[in-house]
């Protein structure tokens, strides 16, 4: 069932909402920025993600022009989200999209998180349609 998820940073500069079903899913990824942050992530339409407080902490990396923007505090380097557009995903998200971290929702149970589904992305190889081979270490 789809709800509001409050989330924020470690330090709390930066805090967000989020309408998401964490049953439908949510992703890890073996690109090499996914993979070195351990990122757990779930696709949020734009419409459905509204920063509460923090515009003014938040950092931008792009690992190449045209790709996703990894948002993170200036103050404690957690990436609470990132922010792209991609038409190629999930008709639920094509276009503008958030891909919120997991591990920042504050309200999210342990019940819920230990529940939800994986996909797992072989962005390594850019074959976003494929699982990669090996997936424990994600």
């Amino acid at each position: 069932m789809k709800r509001t998820y409050t989330g924020s940073c470690h330090c709390g500069a930066v805090r967000f909402e989020a309408d998401l079903d964490l049953s439908q899913g949510s992703s890890r990824c073996n690109c090499s920025i996914c993979a070195k942050l351990r990122y757990w992530f779930a696709f949020v339409p734009d419409e459905e993600f509204h920063l509460l407080q923090g515009a003014n902490a938040l950092t931008d990396y792009q690992i190449k022009p045209g790709s996703i923007y990894h948002r993170f505090c200036s103050r404690c380097g957690v990436k609470p989200f990132g922010r792209g557009i991609v038409d190629e995903l999930d008709a639920d998200v094509a276009g503008d999209f958030y891909a919120v971290n997991v591990a920042c929702l504050d309200n999210a149970t342990d019940e819920e998180l230990a529940e939800a589904p994986v996909d797992y992305l072989d962005g390594r190889n850019d074959d976003w349609e494929s699982e990669p081979t090996e997936t424990r270490h994600l």
